[in-house]
């Protein structure tokens, strides 16, 4: 038995494109999307400007597109998505990656900001392990609030130490590509930041 982890970031490590954007164009369609989007610009600027974090920028868009959504709707919005979506944005290369890992008998983690509303139902689906931005939620509906912090950067690392400590293997892999998982693979032996590209 291998005695190996790996950890993945979702969004644009496993998948071609932002899973969250491409939930609420599914869920709202197009025209609105564009239109909600133009009300939390003043955000979107502040944070390229380096004004707002990216967890209170999240959190106006879960505002604008889900507040108030009852979670049983929401999540069964996600699992439509998973099943109708994800399949045509899911890079090739990171899958056969997460089967050659299974082969060998690793541990498979997914550490992603996103959702794990939408995260998942995807990894349930390929068995396995998954960590990820927990929404708010009070008498079953969406507050469009995180729970906690933005599983991003820092949040990451303490995620997985809850529940893993790669220490314990003899080998540890990640896989990410932005600035958002340099914490998770430093954690790690064998790090590979971009590695897939179709």
């Amino acid at each position: 038995m291998s005695n190996q982890i790996a950890f993945f970031d979702f969004d644009g490590t496993i998948t071609r494109k932002d899973t969250m954007l491409e939930l609420v164009k599914f869920s709202h369609g197009t025209t609105s999307f564009y239109k909600g989007m133009a009300r939390i610009a003043p955000a979107l600027v502040g944070l390229k400007l380096g004004l707002i974090s990216a967890q209170k920028v999240k959190e106006k868009l879960l505002q604008q597109f889900y507040g108030n959504c009852s979670i049983d709707a929401f999540d069964a919005v996600c699992e439509a998505f998973t099943e109708q979506v994800l399949p045509s944005i899911i890079r090739t290369d990171a899958l056969k990656c997460i089967q050659q890992h299974r082969k060998e008998g690793s541990t498979i983690v997914v550490v992603s900001a996103s959702a794990e509303n939408w995260v998942g139902p995807w990894c349930k689906q390929q068995q396995i392990a998954f960590i990820g931005t927990r929404l708010q939620n009070i008498n079953g509906k969406l507050t469009g609030k995180i729970e906690g912090n933005n599983c991003n950067g820092q949040e990451k690392v303490s995620r997985i130490l809850l529940s893993y400590d790669p220490a314990h293997y003899d080998v540890s892999y990640g896989y990410g590509d932005t600035k958002g998982d340099q914490e998770m693979l430093a954690l790690v032996n064998c790090p590979f930041f971009k590695l897939f590209v179709q």
